[in-house]
């Protein structure tokens, strides 16, 4: 057991030392933005006249237009109405931390200025201008925006830019110099250390990136006239660094994070694109960074037939009901109206309830939407990159629904998970196979609990939702995944009876000499999961697993499932002889874990003498009907 340990901790230590130097190897080949900000360039670009954030005044003017005599602009710009008319009866906000954030703070305000504020520029309204002059008043009061969690500076210093731009000549002068001096202050100086050091959001690889050099941007931008130095210097730094995150959407457009955290991320980098088109004419090359554009198909492909999310990494269980405007900036791009959700845009104004915080300036894109043939998504597709992904899915007429989502991967991902080889199913709009997706990251860290650890002891990983047993994949030994283990997509071929494999095998360290996954969709209504396995001296039990909240009949040769009365057949056809056994997870098998109805655990246990020449061939089936 000593040799074992001894083996186990060599083979982390190795995987850690091939990562790095991919990692650097990658870093070293990173494309870089068109960085020429310098304060001459700034001067001699910048936008005289405002709105120049986002907004334009020629902009500006077509969205007067557009807000009379097109359907989907009068629709969102209704909706904005009722939203900035809710916001006047509210109290003014204050600094009120929740935990170690002040985040919901500074949302709220990038919220009330998207509404405020756009109403204020098409219509001019004095009751909203008079609002958003109390409203800049009362978070430039602040102490400070909570710089220790330095994404609240950053929605905070969006929000304040925008709104001095959009009101521009219209806020009384005292309140213009207050947030000036805020944005200097306790949006741009925090992020200049006093050492010299360099600021690591800068140049992480993560949301973080996307937002906080967004927010950065914005408040350069806003006060450039009175700081260019400042300003120039934040711009290009900025510029330099984000490069780091936009790297992590190549090749193939799939974001790492999942989906939650894309549509925060994107939401982000689409904005700062076009304020810096907006402002000084040139997007830098964001929007051409590989992978970027595309993608809007990973964020399209993510929303399975039912409603629900691919909800890997910690992603929330559901889309909104809502139309998507950081996916119409892509429509806007392209010209692709599979990208712009018309009639979700086009629902009761009233039945909309409260906006995304970033809607107001949405209105940008989508009053320059020209729409030319919706492009039909593709029923297979890879995505490759750092947190590998593959999507099945039927034709967009297919009655019955057929989705699948697989990954590879590794748990240090960003806001990742010990999910490698694990998958979701959809069929006839029952989601039979789930991931866990997040949880309450306050209520977690309120109790104490370290929930960004990234170590292999990590507290992190005794989470359902984080480690391995919460996910439809492969256990071995009854053992965590080794997270630095990184699982490729090895092979993936197209065509009618698509199908892709994952090498899980590093995932494993010692206890398994090779795992290799297969997922084929064999036809309209079934899915195969097809396990070629190589046992080492140390494999003991190997347990494939299956997330569901079903009721599960075990039969012979494998389960029933029955869920919303529709059922599915689980056939092992490499194994009938082995019992499948369910394990319930409600309750979950601790109090911080989340707490699911019905779900439940498939579990098919392959003890190691099972294999033949040191090899196993696990064959499992799901196919509609019982």
């Amino acid at each position: 057991m000593e040799f074992m340990g001894r083996a186990f901790c060599a083979a982390v230590c190795l995987l850690v030392c091939v990562d790095y130097s991919h990692a650097k190897q990658a870093v070293a080949a990173l494309p870089q933005l068109d960085n020429l900000i310098t304060v001459d360039y700034l001067k001699q670009h910048l936008r005289e006249t405002q709105p120049r954030l986002v907004f334009t005044p020629e902009l500006v003017e077509e969205l007067k237009v557009g807000i009379k005599t097109d359907p989907v602009l009068k629709n969102m710009y209704a909706a904005i109405r009722l939203n900035a008319d809710d916001i006047l009866a509210q109290p003014l906000l204050t600094r009120k931390m929740t935990g170690r954030r002040l985040l919901h703070v500074s949302r709220a305000m990038l919220y009330r200025v998207n509404m405020l504020g756009v109403v204020a520029l098409v219509e001019g309204d004095a009751k909203m201008l008079k609002r958003l002059d109390e409203e800049i008043r009362a978070v430039c009061a602040f102490s400070d925006w909570n710089p220790d969690h330095f994404l609240d500076v950053a929605e905070m210093s969006l929000a304040v830019a925008l709104a001095l731009d959009w009101t521009a000549g219209h806020l009384p002068p005292a309140t213009f110099d207050i947030a000036i001096t805020a944005l200097i202050e306790k949006g741009l100086k925090p992020s200049w250390p006093e050492d010299g050091s360099r600021w690591r959001y800068a140049y992480s690889d993560n949301n973080w990136n996307q937002v906080c050099n967004g927010g950065l941007i914005a408040a350069a931008l806003a006060v450039a006239d009175q700081e260019p130095e400042l300003a120039a210097k934040t711009l290009h730094r900025a510029l330099e660094g984000m490069p780091n995150a936009l790297m992590q959407y190549a090749p193939d457009g799939v974001y790492p994070e999942g989906s939650t955290y894309w549509s925060y991320g994107t939401g982000f980098t689409v904005v700062t694109a076009a304020m810096l088109e907006s402002a000084l004419g040139s997007d830098f090359g964001i929007s051409t960074m590989p992978g970027f554009l595309e993608s809007a198909v990973f964020r399209a492909l993510s929303i399975a037939p039912s409603g629900m999310y691919y909800n890997f990494a910690d992603c929330r269980d559901q889309r909104s009901e809502k139309g998507d405007t950081t996916l119409a900036w892509f429509a806007m791009k392209s010209g692709n109206a599979s990208f712009f959700e018309r009639e979700r845009f086009l629902q009761a104004p009233a039945e909309m309830g409260s906006l995304n915080r970033l809607d107001g300036a949405a209105l940008a894109w989508l009053v320059q939407f020209e729409s030319r043939e919706a492009e039909d998504f593709p029923t297979a597709w890879k995505g490759d990159g750092a947190n590998p992904v593959v999507i099945f899915k039927g034709e967009s007429a297919d009655p019955r629904g057929y989705y699948f989502g697989g990954k590879g991967g590794h748990a240090i991902s960003s806001h990742g998970n010990m999910d490698a080889g694990s998958f979701v199913f959809e069929l006839n709009g029952v989601r039979w196979v789930h991931d866990l997706g997040n949880q309450s990251y306050h209520k977690l860290e309120k109790t104490g609990f370290n929930l960004w650890g990234r170590e292999q002891k990590s507290q992190r990983w005794t989470l359902l939702t984080k480690n391995n047993f919460g996910h439809s994949t492969l256990t071995v030994n009854g053992e965590p995944f080794v997270v630095s283990g990184f699982a490729p997509l090895i092979d993936y071929q197209e065509g009618e009876f698509p199908r892709v494999s994952f090498e899980l095998t590093p995932v494993y360290g010692p206890n398994m000499e090779r795992a290799v996954r297969h997922f084929i969709k064999d036809g309209p209504t079934s899915l195969v999961i097809d396990d070629e396995l190589e046992v080492s001296k140390y494999t003991k039990l190997i347990t494939w697993q299956l997330l569901t909240t079903a009721e599960v009949e075990p039969v012979e040769g494998g389960a029933i499932l029955r869920q919303a009365g529709r059922s599915l057949r689980l056939e092992n056809r490499s194994h009938p002889e082995l019992r499948v056994a369910v394990v319930s997870l409600d309750p979950p098998p601790m109090k911080l874990d989340r707490r699911i109805n019905e779900l439940k655990r498939i579990e098919i246990a392959l003890p190691a003498h099972v294999a033949v020449n040191g090899k196993i061939r696990l064959n499992i089936r799901l196919v509609e009907g019982d």
